[in-house]
Protein backbone atom coordinates (compact mmCIF):
# COMPACT_ATOMS: atom_id res chain seq x y z
CA UNK A 1 0.00 0.00 0.00
CA UNK A 2 1.19 3.83 -0.77
CA UNK A 3 0.00 6.83 0.91
CA UNK A 4 -0.22 9.92 -1.44
CA UNK A 5 -1.95 12.93 -2.26
CA UNK A 6 -4.70 13.69 -4.77
CA UNK A 7 -3.25 16.19 -6.79
CA UNK A 8 -6.50 16.49 -9.11
CA UNK A 9 -9.48 14.28 -11.36
CA UNK A 10 -8.39 13.32 -14.55
CA UNK A 11 -10.79 13.37 -17.45
CA UNK A 12 -10.72 11.43 -20.13
CA UNK A 13 -13.87 11.07 -22.30
CA UNK A 14 -12.38 8.17 -24.95
CA UNK A 15 -11.59 5.08 -23.25
CA UNK A 16 -12.25 1.28 -23.03
CA UNK A 17 -15.89 -0.29 -22.09
CA UNK A 18 -14.08 -1.68 -19.15
CA UNK A 19 -13.46 1.58 -17.40
CA UNK A 20 -17.77 2.29 -17.08
CA UNK A 21 -18.06 5.40 -15.51
CA UNK A 22 -15.23 5.10 -12.70
CA UNK A 23 -13.25 8.46 -11.49
CA UNK A 24 -8.99 8.55 -11.93
CA UNK A 25 -7.26 11.03 -10.02
CA UNK A 26 -3.84 12.20 -10.51
CA UNK A 27 -2.00 11.73 -7.43
CA UNK A 28 1.85 12.12 -5.84
CA UNK A 29 3.92 9.95 -4.90
CA UNK A 30 6.73 11.88 -3.60
CA UNK A 31 8.16 13.39 -6.16
CA UNK A 32 6.31 11.37 -9.41
CA UNK A 33 2.82 12.27 -10.12
CA UNK A 34 0.88 8.66 -11.22
CA UNK A 35 -2.98 8.11 -12.30
CA UNK A 36 -5.18 5.85 -9.66
CA UNK A 37 -9.10 4.81 -10.01
CA UNK A 38 -10.77 6.17 -7.20
CA UNK A 39 -13.10 3.61 -5.79
CA UNK A 40 -13.75 6.42 -2.73
CA UNK A 41 -14.85 9.81 -3.59
CA UNK A 42 -11.52 11.36 -2.84
CA UNK A 43 -10.77 15.10 -3.94
CA UNK A 44 -7.91 17.53 -4.09
CA UNK A 45 -5.59 17.74 -1.54
CA UNK A 46 -6.57 14.73 0.27
CA UNK A 47 -4.17 12.16 1.58
CA UNK A 48 -5.09 8.47 0.20
CA UNK A 49 -4.42 4.94 0.29
CA UNK A 50 -3.77 3.42 -2.72
CA UNK A 51 -3.18 -0.27 -3.82
CA UNK A 52 -1.30 -1.83 -6.91
CA UNK A 53 -1.40 -4.44 -8.82
CA UNK A 54 -3.36 -7.75 -8.70
CA UNK A 55 -5.26 -5.82 -5.54
CA UNK A 56 -5.89 -2.79 -7.73
CA UNK A 57 -8.02 -4.71 -10.09
CA UNK A 58 -10.11 -6.43 -7.68
CA UNK A 59 -10.32 -2.86 -5.26
CA UNK A 60 -11.82 -0.99 -8.47
CA UNK A 61 -14.26 -3.71 -8.90
CA UNK A 62 -12.98 -6.75 -10.96
CA UNK A 63 -9.91 -8.90 -11.47
CA UNK A 64 -9.64 -8.07 -15.56
CA UNK A 65 -10.28 -3.80 -14.77
CA UNK A 66 -7.67 -2.35 -16.01
CA UNK A 67 -6.09 -0.59 -13.33
CA UNK A 68 -2.78 -0.67 -11.79
CA UNK A 69 -3.04 1.78 -9.10
CA UNK A 70 -6.50 2.10 -7.18
CA UNK A 71 -7.66 4.68 -4.28
CA UNK A 72 -8.91 2.36 -1.46
CA UNK A 73 -8.86 4.76 1.45
CA UNK A 74 -9.57 8.73 2.29
CA UNK A 75 -6.74 9.52 4.97
CA UNK A 76 -8.66 11.85 7.78
CA UNK A 77 -5.53 13.12 9.61
CA UNK A 78 -1.81 12.86 7.63
CA UNK A 79 1.11 15.23 8.98
CA UNK A 80 3.68 14.17 6.52
CA UNK A 81 7.65 14.25 7.58
CA UNK A 82 9.40 17.20 7.28
CA UNK A 83 12.02 17.15 4.76
CA UNK A 84 14.97 16.45 6.58
CA UNK A 85 18.24 18.31 6.46
CA UNK A 86 21.71 18.17 7.10
CA UNK A 87 23.26 18.40 10.35
CA UNK A 88 24.89 20.52 11.51
CA UNK A 89 28.57 19.84 10.94
CA UNK A 90 30.55 19.53 14.24
CA UNK A 91 32.75 22.52 15.53
CA UNK A 92 36.71 22.41 14.71
CA UNK A 93 37.30 24.62 17.29
CA UNK A 94 39.44 23.50 20.46
CA UNK A 95 36.93 22.38 22.92
CA UNK A 96 38.59 23.68 25.85
CA UNK A 97 39.39 26.98 26.96
CA UNK A 98 42.72 28.44 27.34
CA UNK A 99 44.15 29.14 30.94
CA UNK A 100 46.27 32.11 32.03
CA UNK A 101 45.63 35.68 33.08
CA UNK A 102 47.40 37.63 35.52
CA UNK A 103 47.57 36.75 39.52
CA UNK A 104 47.04 39.98 41.39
Amino acid sequence: MLIVKVIKPLVSTNRIPDFEHKHLQVVLDGSTQKVAVDAVGAKPGDWVICVSSSAAREAAGSKSYPSDLTIVGIIDHWEPDPPKTAAPAPSSSPSTKPSGGTAG
